[in-house]
């Protein structure tokens, strides 16, 4: 049965990774972007829906437990 701290963490762990690894794409492209490398906005554009990634798998990986 899941619980609600079960859907809290899901929430928590899915935030903390998402910004992570959302936040390390800006940086690295944002960094290219600016030292004169244009292929800096292929890693820039899609930080937001990669890191929307790790989130959707856990809330699969909770939604077999039902």
């Amino acid at each position: 049965m899941i619980s609600r701290t079960d859907i809290i963490w899901l929430g928590i762990s899915s935030a903390v990774i998402g910004c992570l690894v959302g936040g390390m794409m800006l940086g690295i492209g944002m960094d290219l972007i600016v030292n004169g490398q244009p292929l800096g906005w292929l890693i820039m554009l899609p930080g937001a829906p990669v890191a929307a990634i790790p989130g959707w798998l856990l809330g699969l990986r909770l939604a077999r437990q039902l």
